[in-house]
């Protein structure tokens, strides 16, 4: 079965830390499946603490989803070890082995076709995408990004927001398009930017903050992907 796109238009939301949280963005009780688990390809290239988050979800019964595989390109990233205290597969497809961006998705696409992979989580995936990962998952590959998109994409989102000396930051879950962190927004997360902040306090308060809206992103598209079975 083909999962449903979600409708990103009507699920848009912003969390801000000052004014609550979202049930969905940080799930606390078990739930009792009643279709089938969503299945999620992750793609990670460094520390993999989303991955880890979205994986203790799924462990704890706060998430009905499951993990067949999870990718890495790092061959230093600690993402496979996270993935092997889960009991997940994980596969690295290192992208230096590989002489284009669009052989390197190639190889993920199919990675994720064998193992019947529904949605694409982008949890940390340092590497730009391309037409044959997004056409293969039309609508149906997330990103999180360190930054209220639109403002500041791209590398270094943190940096950026410290020197434009802004007030509020935080983090975006998004569906991924060609154009490098755009695409519709399922949910953002406020984070206040305080006047001693360094780029290290900033980026693991904005961490908090992301692991609880890509849990909420990915209950939004189990959400959807349920009525659409039903």
């Amino acid at each position: 079965m083909t999962a449903n796109p979600v409708s990103v238009n009507s699920h848009a939301c912003l969390i801000s830390p000052e004014i609550g949280q979202s049930s969905l963005a940080n799930p606390s009780k078990r739930i009792a499946p009643t279709h089938p688990p969503l299945k999620l390809g992750v793609l990670a290239s460094g520390s993999g603490s989303n991955f880890e988050v979205i994986a203790q979800a799924i462990q704890n019964q706060q998430l009905n989803a499951q993990i067949p595989v999870l990718i890495y390109n790092n061959p230093e990233a600690k993402a496979a070890a996270r993935a092997e205290k889960y009991g997940i597969p994980s596969i690295i497809l290192n992208h230096r082995d590989c002489k284009s961006r669009e052989e390197l998705d190639t190889k993920i696409v199919k990675t994720f076709q064998e193992y019947d992979v529904e949605w694409v989580v982008m949890a940390g995936w340092m590497r730009i995408v391309t037409k044959v990962l997004l056409d293969a998952f039309a609508d149906r590959v997330i990103n999180i990004h360190p930054s209220l998109l639109p403002s500041f994409p791209g590398i270094r989102a943190v940096e950026q927001a410290l020197a434009a000396k802004v007030k509020i930051t935080g983090c975006t879950v998004h569906i991924a398009r060609l154009e490098v962190d755009s695409g519709p927004i399922l949910m953002q997360a406020a984070v206040p930017v305080l006047p001693d902040d360094t780029t290290e306090t900033l980026h693991a308060r904005i961490q908090v903050q992301e692991h609880k809206i890509m849990l909420g992103a990915i209950a939004l598209i189990a959400d959807s992907n349920r009525k659409y079975c039903d």
